[in-house]
């Protein structure tokens, strides 16, 4: 797979591109030779089995992980190996049960050095947007699983309101949450102009969630597939012949059929 350069990527609208990243763990390589990128707007999925890479890919993106060689570029400037630049929210919502809903998703914010009031204000004209609003002053257990996912993502975005990278963000949803969740997500995302890169095992959610598919395979992992989504406005994507013909081909790369 060719991807452009770092510079002609961010030319072409990429807020997100990886080039060449390799990462071992005790001399044994975990991902090898790893090129992506991620257009603004975009909700782009990496999708693959269990300990293929995923997450290793994901602290190196964020600047948590070094890599062994490769690089990554985050609006054309080199960010290989600094965290602060790309937001991450991990798969479980993390929370702080003592603090109130306000309190979390504001402390982005406060660690960035916004005073508290200012923060407030900004935290307050997207509460309606998140499903939030009244619950300020609640603390996470007396919220649905929804509503915590929704006040982790707001907290996510406040760390980074251009792009995101989500780690199996619906994975602990019931199926009818999920799929309000994967349509909520959507309409925020293109509200805020937000770019989104995450984690999926679940085929199905990724072709229906995402504009392209990046399809991790093999050990060390590689992105072995890429795939770019074409759907129809105003059509039940998943009752349609295409999203069936996309999913048996994601199969056969992933030797499932």
């Amino acid at each position: 797979m060719t991807l452009d350069s770092p510079t002609n990527s961010y030319q072409n609208n990429a807020v997100l591109t990886v080039e060449g990243v390799m990462k071992s763990y005790q001399n044994i390589p975990t991902i090898e030779d790893i090129h992506l990128q991620v257009k603004e707007g975009e909700i782009v999925s990496l999708l693959g089995l269990s300990g293929v890479g995923k997450t290793t890919l994901f602290n190196v993106i964020s600047g948590v992980g070094i890599p062994d060689k490769g690089k990554v570029f985050f609006q054309g400037m080199d960010v290989t190996g600094k965290p602060g630049h790309i937001s991450y929210m991990l798969q479980k919502d993390l929370l702080i049960e003592q603090k109130n809903i306000m309190d979390n998703v504001i402390l982005p914010l406060i660690l960035k050095g916004e005073k508290k009031s200012l923060a407030q204000e900004k935290a307050k004209k997207l509460l309606p947007m998140f499903g939030l609003e009244g619950y300020e002053k609640s603390y996470p257990n007396a919220l649905s699983g929804g509503m915590r996912q929704r006040a982790a993502f707001l907290r996510t975005y406040f760390a980074s309101e251009e792009v995101v990278l989500l780690d199996e963000p619906f994975s602990a949803l019931d199926a009818i949450t999920k799929k309000q969740m994967h349509k909520w997500y959507q309409e925020m995302s293109e509200t805020l102009g937000l770019t989104t890169l995450f984690i999926t095992h679940d085929i199905d959610e990724a072709l229906l969630l995402s504009d392209r598919i990046y399809l991790m395979t093999g050990s060390p992992g590689r992105i072995s597939f890429e795939l770019p989504l074409k759907k129809r406005d105003g059509e039940d994507f998943s009752l349609t012949p295409e999203f069936l013909e996309y999913k048996k081909q994601i199969l056969r790369e992933l030797g499932l059929e």
